[in-house]
Formats: structure tokens, C-alpha cells, sequence
């Protein structure tokens, strides 16, 4: 079968009623497509067997952790090339939705197509999913338990290997970037900025006890307590944070001012606090929970206090009951994840008893911190690999990349909401001067 790429590209072009942007190389090394175009590597037949038990977006997923598909050529445009054929392009009169009719290819239209597809894909044999899949998860979403083991889903791989992606700042969430052409000068500087933003946005001082909620590797409560003389609680339901938040707090001298708990935040008992972070942690609540999430967080604080909630969001649905998790990111990156737009999220914080005093969007930062986090990971790909595994090291350089894309092109942002615990007395504490915490 020496013409396997100039089928597959005829077949996928009847399928998508448009030409490919991409080239195709088949496993029987044939090409077809675009001359100097990304390359889309089909290295075995299983490739298709892949998509035909699971059509759509989680066959795609499963080709590519199991390295059965690959990309020759720049990543992001390949990305950015496919995303806009198969999953944005509108329909036309007559025609279904593209991302439809991959994931039914018992549609009348295209049976011709998938029976063609059936013989290129060889023994209709069902692969197996790559053991980096997540586990198909049943009962309530969000209990105690089940969101103690999507934390370890994602997090738990290895400090090593966060390492060497997040780079010495150990922070994994969006950076904070100057206004200059290029930015801070590097992510540890982003980051830092970053940090120290939040703090200011926080009021912080001596004395006053701060409250991180998902805590990472422990870089927000080392740096407040260093910088800003707090005393900090952060808890994570990670093992493998916390041990190494622990060590980093105790090598830093300050293990008497920052304690670290393996803990959920409807756990804690030990109210009030002065403030309270929440970086990159809300994404894990769900939306159903979000209410209890806020609540929770109020009755933390004292009279006065403020709340940082730095958040990932989407765009919001024309019908939100609509909204499905992505496949991809459900099964591989971030299990039980859910994005909200920042209207809710805002709204749920004023229902809960908050005053919302600003928002701050800062979408374009993450994308130029996916972007540093993706060339660290490429840099050291070997070690890579053998500190988790082919797979796992697949699955972070495709979402990091396609994540970038997502917020270059405004499909998800990101935002800090400050928000206080104003009293009865109206005093809020906030400056007259909005954002008086920039300089």
C-alpha cells in the first residue's frame, strides 16, 4: 500500500467538504498535501483503529499519547492549522459540523468514507488506551475522595519533572509580564512579579496570616512570609507538593511562620485569616460546587479581608447547558476540571456575601508563559521522558501548546478577581485610587 497518504487525504477531505492545510505522512512512507506545510505523521495503522472505536477528539488524544500520531514541522501552527478546519469552521447549508461528523461516522453522508477508512485501519481490533489515561471515574463528581485522586492525577508525576517544566520558580500557573516588547526579562522574573501582584492586591503586612488555597510547591506562601513577614497556611491534596513545599520552607528558614497541610479547603477549622489566594485552584471546584466554594471562603475571612482569585475562564455559551468538558483535558490533563466564565464567577463571590472590587484580565500573559513552559519541556525532552514517561511527556507538550493557542485567540482567559469580606460599617479598606497596588 505504497499511496496510504494520498488516501487518507482524499478521504479527509471528503469528510471535512475542504482541502487539508496540513501534509500527510502514512506509515508506508508516503506523502500527500501541501508542499512546506506542518506535517501530520501517521505512523502506524492503529492510528485509525484508534479513531474509528473512538471517533473524534478522544481517538485523536489516544493516537498522540500513544505516539501513534506525531507532528513534523512547528507545533502551534499545525495546531492552530487543524483546530481551525475540524473544530471552528461553521458549518454550511447541508453540510454537518465538522467536529459532528468525526465523532459519528455512521452518518449516511459518510459511510462510503468510513468503510474506506475501515480497510486502510487493518484488524478491527479495539487498541487499548495509553496507561496515562485517566481511569473512567463514576458516583457524585466532587466529593472529598474522587477530587483528592484528579489532584493526584495531574500532579502527582514527579517533582523532577515539574522541575524542569515550571523551571526554579516552581509556580504553575499564568505568569506576570512587563509592558516592554519581550516582557520580563524571564519566567522566574514573571513569576516573581507575579507573586508579589497578588501580594500587594492582598494588602499584606507583618503580622497578618494569609491563607493559600492549592498551595503548588509552596511558592506564594515562601514568598509572602519572606518579602512581606505574613504568617501563611497552604494546603494542597497533594502528597508530593507538600513534602516539597515543606522542604523548600524549611531550607528557607521559615518553617515557623508557613505551615503546609495535605488538606481540602472545606476542611479548615481554623478561621479567620487576614487573606486568602486562590491561584489556579478553582478550576478543580466544578461549577455545582462553586457556590459552597465561595461560601467557604467568606466565612475564612475576617470582617475586612480580601480574597484573590486568579482563574482560568471560557467564553461564555449561548446556551450554557451545553457546556461539555473537553475530552482531551478530562481524560489525560486535568480530570473533573471545569471552566466557567467570569460572570459567574464573580457573580457566585457577590452571592456569597463578597464585595468585588476589581478584575484584572491578563489572558495574554499565560500564553507567553505556556509558550516558556513548552520550550523548557522540548529543551530537556529526554530527561523528560524518563522521569514519567513517553506518554506523559506527550500529554503536557499538547495541552501546554494548544493551551497557548486557546488564549492567543481568546477561546478560554484568565482573571484575578479581588474581593472583600466588607463589613456592616461599609469600610472596605481598599485605596480611594483603583489599582493604587501597581505604583
Amino acid at each position: 500500500m505504497a499511496d496510504a497518504a494520498a488516501r487518507l487525504t482524499k478521504l479527509a477531505e471528503e469528510v471535512l467538504g475542504a482541502g487539508l492545510p496540513v501534509r500527510i505522512r502514512a506509515w508506508d512512507r508516503s506523502e500527500s498535501g501541501p508542499p512546506g506545510a506542518p506535517t501530520l505523521v501517521i505512523r502506524n495503522r492503529r492510528a485509525l483503529r484508534r479513531l474509528l472505536f473512538k471517533p473524534g477528539e478522544l481517538g485523536l488524544a489516544r493516537a498522540w499519547v500513544a505516539g501513534d500520531i506525531d507532528i513534523d514541522g512547528d507545533l502551534y501552527e499545525a495546531l492552530d492549522l487543524l483546530a481551525g478546519l475540524i473544530w471552528e469552521r461553521p458549518a454550511a447549508p447541508g453540510r454537518p459540523q465538522p467536529a459532528a461528523v468525526l465523532r459519528s461516522l455512521a452518518r449516511p453522508e459518510i459511510r462510503a468514507a468510513a468503510k474506506e477508512l475501515l480497510f486502510l485501519a487493518g484488524a478491527p481490533v479495539p487498541p487499548a488506551p495509553p496507561a496515562e489515561e485517566a481511569r473512567k471515574r463514576r458516583g457524585p463528581l466532587h466529593t472529598l475522595l474522587r477530587d483528592k485522586d484528579a489532584i493526584s492525577h495531574h500532579y502527582d508525576v514527579g517533582n523532577d519533572f515539574y522541575e524542569l517544566v515550571l523551571g526554579p520558580s516552581m509556580v504553575y500557573s499564568c505568569a506576570y509580564w512587563g509592558t516592554d516588547e519581550g516582557g520580563a526579562a524571564t519566567l522566574e522574573d514573571a513569576q516573581r512579579d507575579k507573586l508579589d501582584l497578588i501580594c500587594r492586591k492582598l494588602g499584606l503586612e507583618e503580622g497578618r496570616r494569609l491563607l493559600d488555597v492549592g498551595c503548588g510547591w509552596g511558592s506564594m506562601v515562601l514568598h509572602a512570609a519572606r518579602e512581606y513577614g505574613v504568617r501563611a497556611v497552604g494546603i494542597t491534596l497533594s502528597e508530593e507538593q507538600a513534602a516539597y513545599a515543606r522542604k523548600r520552607i524549611a531550607d528557607a528558614g521559615l518553617a515557623d511562620r508557613v505551615e503546609i497541610r495535605v488538606q481540602d479547603y472545606r476542611e479548615i477549622k481554623d478561621e479567620p485569616f487576614d487573606a486568602i489566594s486562590s491561584i489556579g485552584m478553582a478550576e478543580h471546584v466544578g461549577q455545582a460546587q462553586y457556590a459552597e466554594y465561595a461560601s467557604a471562603l467568606y466565612a475564612l475571612l475576617r470582617p475586612g479581608g480580601r480574597l484573590l482569585n486568579h482563574q482560568i475562564a471560557r467564553r461564555p455559551l449561548p446556551d450554557e447547558e451545553a457546556y461539555r468538558v473537553d475530552e482531551f483535558i478530562d481524560r489525560y490533563v486535568f480530570p473533573d476540571g471545569e471552566l466557567a466564565p467570569v460572570g459567574r464567577t464573580t457573580g457566585a463571590l457577590e452571592d456569597a456575601g463578597f464585595e468585588v472590587r476589581d478584575v484584572e484580565v491578563i489572558r495574554e500573559h499565560y500564553a507567553l508563559t505556556l509558550r516558556r513552559w513548552v520550550a523548557n519541556l522540548e529543551k530537556h525532552w529526554d530527561r523528560a521522558v524518563r522521569l514519567t514517561s513517553p506518554g506523559r511527556a506527550r500529554v503536557w507538550r499538547l495541552y501546554m501548546a494548544a493551551s497557548a493557542l486557546s488564549f492567543e485567540r481568546n477561546r478560554i482567559g484568565v482573571n484575578q478577581v479581588l474581593a472583600v469580606r466588607t463589613p456592616d460599617s461599609g469600610a472596605s479598606g481598599m485605596p480611594l485610587r483603583a489599582r493604587a497596588w501597581q505604583g
